[in-house]
């Protein structure tokens, strides 16, 4: 496996509050690491710096060989990195099947005006026209979300055509994953995707996020439900206070004195394992 991502001595300071410490981090091809941590550890801010959301203050960020740090997070995107957030986005008045061809917006081709200077004329005469390529292209795109839609079993195919605000919590999630498939990304950042969801929920997520693995998915997860980290991750970082505290494979991380210490306190060591 080649290196995707490399993050070297990554910081982020607001005011006098160093939010992420000097920080490496390597994510392999077709890896899959999980970042945990407490409330507060600095594993949004890290996962924004990374899509381009927030710009280090110092350290280097290289996804595919190209530095990244302080492109916009668009940009960034067109490289192959989509991302979904602690609390979920959709867009609410759009449609499930909207919301998912969004995440495809950077690989439209045929709809993509050629005449410099008429870019709004070019689209408004293809949208009246429809010559055969947009045709084609849209059939395309419509057959992608059918086939994204359908990883997450009978939660959005039947509901495409809802708008994103008619859904329940947990299916808003699944269109914010769904949409971000869309891009065809070579790494999919995931922060906290089953926060909210109940048990039943939680395993199907877990399914879901397990089968995107298996694809060879190259992930990057924040979850604070230790079991989904701990059956799914290839590797394990795990923060506190910004910083990194252990790293290694799950059983190891998860049997750190360090990271015992930071989910449970003083008193528990010794005593508990997470």
């Amino acid at each position: 496996m080649t290196d995707l991502l490399e993050c070297r001595a990554v910081t982020r300071r607001f005011g006098g509050v160093i939010a992420v410490k000097p920080i490496d981090l390597t994510l392999r091809e077709g890896e899959f690491l999980s970042i945990i941590g407490p409330n507060g550890a600095g594993k949004t801010t890290l996962f924004n710096l990374i899509s381009g959301h927030d710009v280090p203050d110092d350290g280097t960020i290289v996804l595919e060989g190209v530095a990244i740090a302080g492109r916009a997070p668009e940009r960034i995107a067109a490289m192959g990195l989509a991302r979904t957030f602690q609390h979920g986005r959709v867009f609410a008045n759009m449609s499930v099947r909207d919301n998912i061809l969004v995440g495809a917006h950077h690989r439209l081709r045929a709809v993509k005006p050629r005449l410099p200077g008429l870019g709004a004329l070019a689209e408004l005469a293809m949208a009246l026209i429809r010559p055969p390529a947009v045709a084609a292209e849209e059939a395309a795109l419509n057959h992608e979300v059918l086939e994204i839609a359908a990883l997450f079993g009978d939660r959005l195919t039947p509901r495409l055509d809802q708008p994103a605000h008619s859904l329940s919590y947990a299916n808003r999630r699944r269109v914010e994953i769904a949409r971000a498939l869309a891009l065809r990304p070579r790494l999919l950042l995931l922060d906290e995707p089953t926060a909210g969801m109940n048990e039943t929920e939680t395993a199907e997520m877990q399914s879901i996020i397990g089968g995107l693995k298996a694809r060879g998915q190259t992930i990057l997860l924040i979850e604070h439900k230790l079991d989904l980290v701990m059956r799914l991750s290839d590797r394990v970082i795990a923060m506190d206070d910004g910083a990194k505290i252990a790293e290694g494979p799950p059983h190891t991380v998860r049997q750190s004195p360090a990271v015992i210490e930071a989910y449970l306190g003083h008193r528990a060591m010794g005593e508990a394992a997470l």
